[in-house]
């Protein structure tokens, strides 16, 4: 259907050598888009490339950044527009997430997290949105958190709740400051979900018992999956949310319903 058409329109994806990202930009490429991927490590952005090369026969581009470095991004921001000719959606998946009790939080961690998480995806933002407004077209999509609305009964989480919270806010603001330049701002925000990094973590909390008791906290009963995500990031990258702004979409598997 033309309407979740992608074809003709050029993403970047920032953070999308793995988890969710990779999952987005593997979807944003079978819809029809030009992909690239961006994040840190060379490797990891060649073994993506591979994998949904090998996924879906969609060749992607990638390029080194550090998403909390202003002069990195405008870089990527450079290279992308002279290799794509511009750039009409961009995906911020990046992030980190570090875990203290509150009354211990290392609060150089909590700066680290801010950077990242809240002033990294400003930055994207800013940059990528100021190339669209030369074209009176863009579409921006924020990876948030189920954790920016509601916080976790285990402790922890004070840094990763904050900045989501933060990353809900922006995605409004900007979506009031950029909609008259024609470009869509909103966010996705899934509960836990089973990436290949957080397998690991499943594993050494349980595995099956830890996944059978994630699956009984949603009105759904199973654990979210990075391809839970795809099509809430198709929708918002297509003409079928051109009127679509300033919104978080919650593939939590009814969580925040209950939650």
């Amino acid at each position: 259907m033309e309407l979740f058409s992608l074809a003709g329109k050029n993403a970047v994806v920032v953070g999308g050598a793995g988890g969710l990202g990779q999952a987005i930009a593997q979807g944003l490429a079978e819809a029809g888009a030009k992909v690239a991927i961006a994040s840190r490590k060379e490797e990891s952005l060649i073994r993506a490339a591979a994998e949904i090369k090998e996924a879906c026969g969609k060749d992607v581009s990638w390029y080194t950044v550090d998403a909390s470095n202003e002069e990195s991004v405008q870089a990527l921001v450079a290279a992308t527009v002279k290799d794509m000719g511009q750039v009409d959606i961009l995906v911020n998946s990046q992030g980190l997430n570090k875990k203290f009790p509150a009354q211990d939080f290392d609060m150089a961690v909590f700066q680290q997290m801010l950077s990242v998480n809240v002033a990294g995806v400003m930055m994207c933002c800013k940059h990528f949105g100021k190339q669209m407004m030369e074209h009176g077209y863009g579409k921006i999509i924020n990876v948030s958190s189920v954790r920016g609305k509601i916080a976790t009964r285990a402790p922890g989480n004070a840094a990763y709740c904050s900045t989501k919270g933060a990353v809900d806010m922006m995605t409004r603001q900007l979506a009031s400051e950029f909609g008259p330049h024609g470009i869509t701002v909103n966010a996705i925000a899934p509960t836990v979900t089973e990436t290949p990094m957080m397998t690991a973590v499943i594993e050494q909390r349980g595995g099956d018992a830890y996944r059978k008791q994630q699956a009984e906290a949603l009105p759904m009963r199973r654990m979210a999956v990075p391809r839970d995500c795809v099509g809430p990031a198709v929708f918002l990258a297509s003409p079928a949310s051109d009127f679509v702004t300033g919104n978080i979409i919650y593939p939590d598997g009814g969580l925040t319903a209950v939650g």
